[in-house]
């Protein structure tokens, strides 16, 4: 009996060992990526077939899991909305990769790059002279009532002399063996980034199969346009930068995974201002010029001045900036227009004129029901015919409740629809895709596939991708390929008959080596670090005080009442309920620190992205199970350590620049915080009998107080070895010393000797302890010092985080 292991891309589903083509089964009439059409399997994917063959189940399942892990570890995930709000999801790879030979790679990029010039013509026509409207190649109204024609930017042209910087196209085989246009993507295209992330997870599935044969990297691509939009400053020392919507957007992941790829900034607009017709990036060192901004975001957001005033994402005076050329923005705004579905019914028209040729590559079949004769062509043949709204932009299959068969509809309601609402609609082919083998149910089985395919100017013109990102349909129904509703995305890869070079992200050598300053920091990323330092010592903070509760409730039971009634209030100050074992509080705060940390991943490495969300995980784990007493005192140790893992990664691994420094500013200034709140309760004359003890413990410095004292607590020995001793990590004294040091290294700290508001007041705070005695730091004297270490997160704020 053949032993079976998980199938990882198929939602668990047993792998059968019969893998072998006997039971592919293609589907009748539609091409097949895998099989001739006299059922031969194609010499392209034979080393690929191969190895699966040798693979017994538990290999397969290694292989398969050795990519799902990597998936896992890097964070790779896609936002999914429904029923009125939004998840992040795994992201849904199916492991085998798409092939296609090189040579019918190539025809395939001629023809692409021939579309990409012809849609930059029309939109420099669009936005120019409008020439194909006059001559009557385009109607007016698809122009003219397209939201996504913005008259602001009509007679602007872009500083970089190209409107298209970055562009993306889905492509289809349909059934008579040859590819397809299915939809342009000009405006903001996603799915480069996740392209890459396929390939690491593929070829780690597939090791062997992927060493072993010429396949063409995907790096040089990523290099050539890094350099390209460097290039493009007018001054070599402003920013490059990518504008994201925002963390909430379904894409987000791959932005700032972008973002850290190549080295750039990821910045939301209320980072950016404009001033004197220049874009400025708002920085912890003021305002600093910012010459190039790729965009993620849709055009209308982006101005609320000159475009959509709803909206709270973009930047008042883009439109400005970019009037007076004090911005390169890749992809110019306004290019959402060129997505419009029913200007592919007029691409074949418009090619000979815009450039001098026919289109290499057809569109799919396409009829804007504008026109009577288009009407006429639909109710002639309404059976392979799809209405769509004509000013929409997705495929003719992947928005819900947008499209709708025509044969669905009786002839006389069609023809009446028709007549009354053409102009709003157009009509496209109803497409049968060719298919592609997946892994699903056991065996390798034909599914639906796209493919969406990128193309980047650089210096030399476009340049195409040499692979890309397939979406793998569930089920032979198409509707099934949007990953919103099932689909799955699969690599590509283009194999070539010789040896291909290795190609990296490392610039080529251009000029004597110098040592380039950091990349500024926008305030926004710094406020976020501050708060992620101050959230997760919180989150630590708290841990140790439920700890040593729950430690106490286990041992001493009633008889620890008089502690644990001091330590109530301090837990209650954090939101955090002391009776339950995890406390939704606990989990709130540290909610708050993975929301902070979302907000800047270009800023976070892998590892501490995922030391952080592992935490998360294991305490919302925790709190359905745990119950108060020793079990909440252990699940609490094993949260204090891993706690202590994120900690050393972060210290350890993050660059000594501003971002480190917000960050620890934050984590120094919430230990200060809690420790003097901690003195002023626990080390009051009032507090019960094992307070002092119960304070040393939790300023985790029990062996210290042993080693430095000779006797057991007293307040003396507490409040110089928590407040007062410059040497102890956990002191108060320690903490403002370790913020002064930092205070003193931002920008704008000290002007010619003369400290600023927040040097003066972080000096006189550092004074007053320094020169404390713990006879004079009285439980009075402790709160009004936290009083005052509070108003220093007013200062920092006030100066460097608006």
């Amino acid at each position: 009996m053949d032993r079976t292991a998980q199938d990882r891309s198929g939602g668990g589903a047993p792998v059968s060992r019969d893998r072998g083509l006997a039971a592919y089964r293609p589907l009748p009439g539609v091409p097949d990526e895998l099989v001739s059409a006299d059922g031969t399997l194609r010499p392209l994917w034979r080393p690929l077939i191969s190895q699966l063959q040798r693979l017994d189940d538990e290999e397969l399942a290694r292989a398969l899991g050795r990519a799902d892990q990597y998936l896992r570890d890097s964070g790779v995930f896609y936002r999914q909305y429904g029923a009125g709000q939004s998840v992040e999801r795994p992201w849904p790879l199916a492991h085998f990769p798409v092939l296609i030979d090189e040579g019918d790679w190539a025809r395939l990029s001629a023809a692409l790059i021939q579309r990409a010039d012809l849609l930059e013509a029309l939109m420099a026509d669009l936005y120019g002279p409008n020439r194909m409207v006059a001559q009557g190649h385009l109607p007016p109204a698809l122009i003219t009532q397209n939201p996504e024609w913005l008259r602001p930017m009509v007679g602007v042209p872009p500083r970089s002399g190209h409107y298209l910087h970055f562009v993306a196209f889905e492509l289809g085989r349909g059934p008579d063996g040859g590819w397809w246009v299915l939809a342009d993507r000009t405006q903001a295209p996603s799915g480069a980034g996740y392209a890459l992330e396929n390939r690491v997870a593929t070829s780690r599935a597939f090791s062997d199969v992927f060493e072993g044969q010429n396949i063409h990297r995907l790096a040089g691509f990523f290099r050539d346009f890094r350099d390209t939009l460097l290039a493009m400053r007018a001054d070599r020392d402003a920013n490059v930068a990518i504008l994201t919507p925002g963390p909430l957007n379904e894409t987000y992941y791959e932005q700032a995974w972008l973002a850290r790829y190549l080295g750039f900034a990821l910045v939301q607009g209320e980072d950016l201002a404009v001033e004197n017709g220049q874009l400025m990036l708002r920085t912890v060192s003021g305002l600093r010029p910012l010459d190039v901004l790729w965009r993620r975001l849709d055009a209308g957001f982006a101005d609320p001045l000159e475009l959509d005033p709803a909206s709270r994402i973009g930047t008042p005076g883009m439109v400005s900036a970019l009037r007076q050329g004090g911005v390169t923005m890749v992809n110019s705004l306004g290019s959402g227009v060129l997505e419009t579905r029913a200007l592919m019914a007029f691409l074949p028209t418009l090619a000979p004129h815009l450039v001098g040729a026919p289109l290499a590559m057809p569109n799919i079949a396409t009829w804007w029901c504008g026109s009577a004769a288009e009407r006429a062509a639909v109710l002639a043949d309404p059976a392979r015919m799809v209405l769509s709204p004509a000013l929409g932009t997705g495929l003719p299959y992947d928005r819900q409740g947008e499209t709708e068969l025509a044969a669905d509809l009786p002839r006389d309601d069609l023809a009446r629809r028709l007549e009354t609402g053409g102009a709003a609609l157009v009509a496209q082919e109803a497409v049968t895709l060719s298919t592609t083998p997946a892994l699903l149910d056991g065996r390798i089985a034909p599914r639906p596939m796209s493919l969406r395919v990128f193309l980047a100017r650089t210096a030399t013109g476009w340049q195409v991708m040499q692979g890309g990102f397939a979406r793998i349909g569930a089920a032979a129904d198409p509707m099934a390929l949007a990953m919103q509703r099932g689909g799955a995305a699969a690599d590509l890869w283009i194999v070539s008959g010789q040896d291909v070079p290795a190609i990296s992200m490392v610039a080529r050598p251009s000029g004597p080596y110098r040592r380039l300053a950091p990349g500024a920091l926008p305030s926004r990323a710094a406020d976020n670090l501050f708060w992620l330092g101050r959230y997760v010592e919180r989150v630590e903070g708290v841990v140790r005080l439920l700890r040593a509760r729950n430690v106490r409730l286990a041992e001493s039971g009633r008889a620890a009442a008089p502690l644990l009634a001091a330590l109530d209030p301090i837990a209650e100050s954090y939101g955090v309920d002391p009776q339950e074992g995890i406390p939704q509080g606990l989990i709130d705060t540290l909610a708050a620190a993975i929301s902070s940390a979302g907000q800047i991943r270009d800023r976070f490495s892998p590892d501490g992205w995922s030391a952080l969300a592992d935490l998360d995980k294991t305490a919302r784990r925790m709190a359905h199970r745990v119950a108060p007493g020793d079990d909440a005192a252990r699940a609490l140790s094993a949260l204090l350590r891993k706690l202590a893992g994120f900690s050393g990664l972060v210290n350890e691994n993050m660059y000594r620049f501003l971002g480190w420094r917000f960050l620890t500013i934050g984590r120094q200034h919430e230990r200060a915080m809690a420790m003097t709140g901690l003195l002023a309760a626990l080390a009051d004359e009032a507090a019960p009998h094992g307070a002092l003890d119960l304070c040393v413990e939790l300023g985790d410095s029990v062996l210290t107080h042993r080693r430095r004292f000779t006797m057991g607590t007293r307040r003396e020995t507490v409040i110089d070895l928590l407040a007062l001793d410059p040497m102890n990590p956990r002191s108060i004294r320690h903490q403002l010393d370790g913020m002064m040091a930092q205070v003193q290294m931002l920008p704008g700290a000290a002007d010619h000797g003369q400290l600023s508001d927040l040097g003066r007041a972080m000096l006189r705070c550092q004074a007053e302890v320094a020169t404390e005695t713990p006879e004079t730091l009285t439980t009075e004297a402790l709160e009004t010092l936290r009083s005052r270490i509070a108003q220093l997160s007013d200062l920092v704020t006030g100066a460097y985080l608006r």
